[in-house]
């Protein structure tokens, strides 16, 4: 079997050259190519920027690719739980692709650190996994206040024919009904589709105040761009799965008035000095641009360095309990993990506890607008 190794141990000598023998080994799956490569590539430049330590204890960072594919995605994941024997497992870039990343974290009992947000496990799995992403329930939210806000009667969906596209819209059901705004018409496609021409024509037809597209990564362009070509003039929104800068050169003018919903990373100079999140996001930033040059930064790497945040809080708990690589420290970092209070991410402020493994409040959302090719900050909590 071979698996393609992006980075190995970050040291102080050389990010990709590993020690014989580290402490703590930390296994990473993303999606660095395929057609998830715009959430999975910030992912794995990110790694670059963690520290060679937590908590005085030397960590490999070990970075597989999954190029976008579920079944890759599981054996990257059973590669690093049986032979690379790591402590926690932190991964992958979409969401079917962490679905399957969670069965093996289940079933090795090694606690997941998700990228992609998986919004509901039976509790035997759920045990293991925590969401980096912020629930969609929480997102869907607020682009319901602001369809109520501004007048909006009806609504009509397009989304991904996958988990993350069907959860995301049962959670703007429920959020649009609160407001008492039908869903009137409800479109899918696939991230590999070259034309939604059908399903956009279907949408105008039966003339919604406004459209919500669900996915993630450069194929939201498509449903955006055609609904625009085709004459659409009522409001249209992404989520957070869709914001990025290859989003934006990919959609071009069409995205010009767009409404999405995202983490407060996207506009972080944006956020007044108040924001709790404005540090952590200021610090970010700059370690990013700094590394791959000004404006290269986006949401996704965020994600993962918020893995490692929590990681860091959560080491010095778990090691006073047990050695690494045993399972007793797997166990006993699961549970500081779960323990974690007032963590100041780059998109959240992070509080989980047994029954809450995502962490956030409406602190982690803001709306944005694409205005002149940039995302503006529209509402921040």
């Amino acid at each position: 079997m071979k698996f393609k190794k992006l980075a190995v141990a970050v040291s102080v000598a050389s990010l990709f050259s590993m020690p014989a023998w580290a402490d703590i080994n930390v296994g990473i799956t993303v999606s660095a190519t395929g057609p998830a490569s715009a959430l999975g590539a910030p992912q794995k430049n990110t790694v670059a920027l963690l520290p060679a330590t937590i908590a005085g204890e030397k960590v490999n960072w070990i970075v597989l690719d999954d190029a976008t594919d579920p079944t890759q995605a599981s054996k990257n994941a059973k590669k690093l739980a049986e032979e690379d024997k790591v402590d926690v497992i932190i991964g992958s870039s979409t969401v079917s692709n962490t679905i399957a990343v969670t069965e093996v974290a289940v079933e090795s009992k090694t606690p997941l650190l998700a990228l992609g947000p998986v919004a509901t496990l039976p509790p035997e799995k759920d045990h293991w996994v925590f969401r980096m992403p912020q629930h969609n329930r929480i997102m869907a939210g607020a682009i319901a206040e602001d369809m109520a806000a501004n007048g909006v009667k009806s609504i009509g969906v397009i989304g991904f024919a996958d988990p993350y596209g069907e959860s995301f819209m049962a959670e703007m059901k429920k959020a649009a009904d609160a407001k008492n705004i039908p869903l009137t018409v409800t479109e899918k496609f696939n991230r590999a589709d070259t034309s939604v021409m059908g399903q956009a024509m279907k949408l105008i037809a039966a003339k919604p105040d406004a459209i919500l597209i669900v996915s993630s990564g450069t194929p939201s362009a498509l449903p955006h761009s055609t609904l625009v070509e085709r004459g659409y003039k009522g409001r249209i929104y992404q989520t957070h799965g869709a914001i990025g800068r290859d989003v934006l050169r990919v959609g071009g003018k069409a995205l010009e008035g767009g409404i999405f919903v995202t983490g407060p990373i996207v506009v972080g100079d944006q956020l007044p000095d108040a924001h709790p999140m404005k540090a952590a996001i200021t610090d970010y930033v700059k370690s990013y641009e700094a590394k791959y040059g000004a404006g290269t930064v986006g949401p996704q790497g965020a994600h993962l360095y918020d893995a490692y945040l929590i990681l860091n809080n959560a080491v010095p708990t778990a090691k006073a309990k047990a050695k690494p690589g045993t399972p007793e420290f797997r166990a006993a970092l699961r549970d500081a993990i779960e323990g974690t209070k007032n963590v100041v991410g780059v998109h959240g402020v992070y509080n989980m506890s047994a029954t809450d493994h995502f962490g956030h409040d409406n602190r982690a959302r803001v709306l944005v607008k694409v205005e002149n090719g940039a995302y503006k900050l529209m509402r921040a909590e």
